[in-house]
């Protein structure tokens, strides 16, 4: 492969995922509207020749009919996450368009498309460690929460029936919790960077539920190599892929490691915020969350080899750093 589309390329895994591409020698066009992603996480690329970013929307059906024809893949990590605090519509419309449209442009140009799914697809299933088999177990309707499941199922749905009926070659990937440099410094980044920044702002880490739930966390470097090799190995066409570390944590272990980790000489502050608070008031938790990656291992050759207290230490000192620049600007 030479040529390959990315969509949310100035996001977390994005920026990544380009950097990882541009050092093997492709050549990429990156999509991003900046909603989430930051044009900061891409400016050291922006003069490289074999990079052209577009900020475009890419739930337009306008945005790519201006492309040329001649890609080899595309990687479709531009989504919309759980709402834990509203706008469930937009996880559900910005998924489903922008894969629709993403998978268009995979039929007219006839390459593979690589799609970003998620650990959330299996719900409730109380069967561990998830396999790429096992069944999704979804919540209610009524609770927004799994509206974020169900839009990246649709995804994983159409992804396949494009495969089938136009002979576009698809694969799946389920992330289990990446972390790293560039992660947004919210909630949207996940647990661990609002964890950091409490931690090093003496600040009360917040601690949704009772904290007893538990996670994989997955260094970013490990989740790239996933994706890269889901994009150049044709074994992993037409099917499912975890990508994950399989070290499971609780949510106040983890509070705990990030606290120690940052070293700062404060004492430990918590705050339990309960589900009740959410909108809506019926927020659902999943307990448990680990990944089988037998799949992974012996197909794409990938293996998660980054610990997690080693992955956490380099983003703390990336997070220090992020948060004096941006409390300098």
């Amino acid at each position: 492969m030479k040529k390959i589309l990315v969509t949310g390329v100035a996001g977390f895994l994005g920026s990544h995922f380009l950097d990882k591409l541009l050092e093997q020698g492709h050549e990429v066009v990156g999509v991003d509207n900046l909603s989430m992603g930051k044009r900061g996480n891409i400016a050291h690329q922006l003069a490289n020749k074999a990079f052209r970013f577009l900020q475009r929307d890419i739930t337009e059906p306008s945005a790519l009919q201006d492309i040329d024809n001649d890609f080899d893949g595309v990687v479709h990590l531009a989504a919309f996450k759980i709402p834990r605090y509203g706008k469930a519509i937009d996880t559900l419309k910005i998924n489903y368009k922008g894969t629709e449209n993403i998978l268009e442009f995979a039929r007219r140009v006839g390459c593979k498309t690589v799609l970003a799914s998620t650990s959330d697809v299996y719900g409730r299933n109380p069967i561990l460690p998830f396999s790429e088999e096992n069944d999704s177990v979804i919540g209610s309707s009524k609770v927004a929460r799994w509206s974020y499941a169900v839009s990246k199922l649709f995804d994983e749905h159409l992804a396949f029936a494009y495969q089938d009926s136009f002979g576009i070659p698809v694969t799946i990937l389920r992330f289990f919790g990446s972390y790293g440099p560039r992660h947004h410094l919210t909630w949207w980044g996940g647990p661990q960077s609002v964890f950091i920044d409490a931690a090093l702002n003496d600040k009360e880490i917040p601690i949704h539920g009772d904290g007893l739930q538990t996670r994989s966390f997955t260094y970013v470097s490990d989740t790239i190599e996933g994706i890269y090799a889901a994009l150049i190995k044709p074994e992993a066409n037409g099917d499912i892929f975890n990508i994950g570390s399989t070290h499971e944590v609780t949510i106040l272990d983890l509070a705990k490691l990030i606290h120690r980790l940052c070293n700062t000489g404060r004492d430990l502050k918590l705050t339990l915020v309960p589900y009740e608070s959410f909108t809506g008031g019926k927020y659902e938790d999943v307990r448990r969350r680990v990944p089988d990656v037998s799949r992974c291992e012996k197909i794409l050759g990938i293996k998660a080899v980054v610990a997690l207290e080693e992955g956490l230490r380099r983003t703390i000192a990336w997070q220090r750093t992020a948060e004096r620049t941006s409390g300098s600007e």
